[in-house]
């Protein structure tokens, strides 16, 4: 007998942004219901203070309360919601568990190699036979990761040769490196310096020749909508688009000399993602030049399919009974 097809929700809970993904998924099936995403800044000034701001944690608990309301609107029978790098490295990270518990969604904070994992399994669901360069650039953290994609009839491990979580991020970078409204020439070289200087290390001592760069999260994401110039954004457009590296060097020098101001301006881009998305952009063209790939493949399919499509193939015969 065929397996029936689950409702499942998912939430990420990253350093700039919350978002929730509901879908019925199945074997080597997974439909979107429902996407919801929000600029929580959780990491807000976590570089200098170490600790999550109640300003901040109340933001995310009152998403949270929104997406409960949705998840139970929605009939969800299983729920799996994760927090990255700010939730990671914050030394108050208790006191956030306990605000998303008491909003009505249990959270478990995830470390950066289960992130990349989860990303890696989303992008490359349903990609054809094909070595895969992910990368995955948070608010706090970049994931990288090396491995092959295959066939997704019937789900199927992905095969990760190299995988590796850096702690830059375009909220950690522009905490750390942006004073100036716009940053300053010095501000921008030592901010490439460390951001270079950081994700060599992936690079170093690991030859890879990658048949695709994919590129997942709010940077590449952003970029692509400013491309196509979308007053509103529709992630249909955006998943399978493309930029090269000319296109990205170009938006990085266009966004880096406005201010904040602005770049909320911009047509395409979030308002919210304005002050962090020079810092973003500055990540992937770096990782651009140092992986030598001209151009990458933008996706929707992120740490969200992942999540879903790995907790289906591990627990499929361990739903519980509708809601939370």
């Amino acid at each position: 007998m065929a397996q029936e097809a689950v409702r499942m929700a998912a939430i990420d809970i990253g350093t700039v942004t919350t978002r929730l993904l509901i879908a019925d998924v199945g074997p080597g099936v997974l439909t979107e219901v429902a996407r919801s995403a929000d600029i929580t800044h959780l990491g807000e000034g976590l570089a200098e203070s170490q600790s999550l701001s109640d300003e901040a944690i109340t933001r995310v608990a009152d998403v949270l309360g929104v997406y409960r309301a949705k998840i139970e609107e929605a009939g969800v029978r299983q729920v799996i919601a994760v927090a990255t790098s700010a939730a990671r490295d914050a030394l108050n990270s208790a006191t956030f568990i306990s605000a998303a518990t008491t909003s009505g969604v249990p959270v478990s904070i995830i470390s950066g190699e289960r992130e990349a994992y989860l990303s890696f399994a989303g992008a490359t669901w349903q990609l054809e036979d094909s070595r895969i360069l992910l990368n995955d650039i948070g608010g706090g953290s970049t994931e990288i990761v090396y491995g092959r994609a295959g066939s997704r009839s019937g789900r199927t491990e992905p095969e990760v040769e190299r995988s590796m979580s850096i702690d830059v991020g375009s909220r950690r970078i522009t905490e750390m490196f942006f004073h100036g409204d716009p940053p300053t020439s010095d501000e921008l070289r030592a901010a490439r310096a460390v951001i270079k200087g950081e994700l060599a290390r992936f690079f170093e001592d690991a030859p890879m020749r990658p048949d695709m760069l994919v590129s997942v999260a709010g940077t590449a994401t952003s970029l692509a909508s400013v491309k196509l110039q979308m007053a509103q954004y529709d992630p249909a457009r955006v998943h399978g688009s493309t930029l090269t590296r000319e296109e990205i060097s170009t938006m990085l020098a266009r966004l880096s000399a406005m201010s904040i101001e602005s770049r909320k301006g911009v047509v395409g881009l979030h308002p919210g993602r304005a002050p962090v998305i020079v810092a973003g952009v500055m990540v992937l063209d770096c990782i651009m030049e140092l992986s030598g790939v001209d151009s990458t493949m933008v996706s929707e399919h992120d740490i969200l399919y992942g999540i879903l499509l790995d907790v289906y193939a591990t627990k499929n015969d361990r739903f519980g009974p509708a809601g939370i």
